[in-house]
């Protein structure tokens, strides 16, 4: 059953990034994940959903900076679709093109972070905490470009050297409740539970939240629709396919055996108008020899 907004955990993305939109609250967040106290974080709102109202462009992370000018890239994942590790890169792109203005030095990029926050374990490892880095592989010599990229699971299961705060955080991405936050113990997750519970209260963006929830019922409805026309088409073009293959090998066959070769060639053949042409070849070549001569 469908989830109203108040029972949304933040592991949804469309409260995620509300949450996020928040610069106290994206500061909080960063600095529970990278386990160190952040100067005023700066959120840059143009490039989320909440605000815009163009939907063709919809987005559902957050990119933030803070005084130091590193950049952030933040996004709650719920899918595993294999491609984090590109998506990763591409959003490492997207940050450092809007960091460099024309003509800036390539030494005037800023250190720049990609976080994903998986409810699913994201390399299969076990681990709550990926952190990656660009490194030398003859040397383990890190390169110091000043990226880096940090998948983190909620699913994890070996703690190994994470923080509690850390672990208890990424366990409250799928427990947004009263009943989870009242065993614990951190202030920076009580504090973001407020925020929460907070955003959850207001109308506005829960009209929001089920207008967007239509929007991508609609997208999701023609994605599906546009895979069914195409799939039609294809059995179409197969079954076109199969048919003039077949009248190529009948006409053929009144010549004796078809070679293994030619009827593979033919077989492999998938351009409608080559075989239209080989079997008004097959019809007046009087030879398998001849057909395959002139084929």
């Amino acid at each position: 059953m469908k989830k109203t907004f108040q029972e949304l955990n933040l592991s949804n993305a469309f409260l995620f990034a509300a949450a996020l939109e928040d610069p106290d609250t994206c500061r909080l967040v960063l600095e529970i994940i990278l386990d160190t106290k952040l100067p005023k974080v700066n959120v840059h709102a143009e490039q989320s959903i909440l605000v815009s109202s163009d939907f063709r462009s919809i987005r559902l992370d957050i990119y933030a900076s803070d005084e130091m000018q590193v950049s952030y890239n933040v996004e709650a994942q719920n899918d595993d679709r294999k491609n984090l590790a590109k998506r990763s890169r591409y959003h490492q792109a997207e940050m450092d093109v809007a960091s460099l203005k024309p003509g800036d030095d390539f030494n005037d990029l800023k250190p720049g972070y990609v976080i994903f926050i998986c409810t699913f374990d994201p390399f299969g490892k076990g681990l709550y905490r990926y952190t990656f880095e660009e490194r030398c592989l003859e040397c383990d010599m890190s390169l110091g470009d000043g990226t880096r990229k940090i998948f983190l699971n909620s699913r994890g299961r070996d703690g190994g050297d994470v923080p509690n705060e850390l672990v208890h955080f990424l366990k409250y991405m799928e427990q947004s409740t009263d009943e989870y936050v009242s065993e614990l113990t951190e202030e920076s997750i009580i504090k973001l539970h407020e925020k929460v519970t907070e955003l959850k209260k207001w109308r506005r963006l829960e009209a929001r939240y089920m207008t967007v929830e239509e929007w991508l019922k609609d997208r999701e409805a023609a994605s599906n629709e546009k895979v069914k026309q195409e799939a039609k088409q294809e059995a179409k073009q197969e079954a076109k396919q199969e048919a003039r293959q077949e009248a190529v090998f009948e006409l053929l066959e009144e010549y004796g055996a078809i070679p293994e070769h030619v009827r593979e060639a033919v077989l492999a053949q998938c351009d409608l108008e080559v075989l239209k042409r080989w079997h008004k070849l097959a019809a007046r070549a009087g030879s398998i020899e001849q057909f395959e001569k002139e084929m």
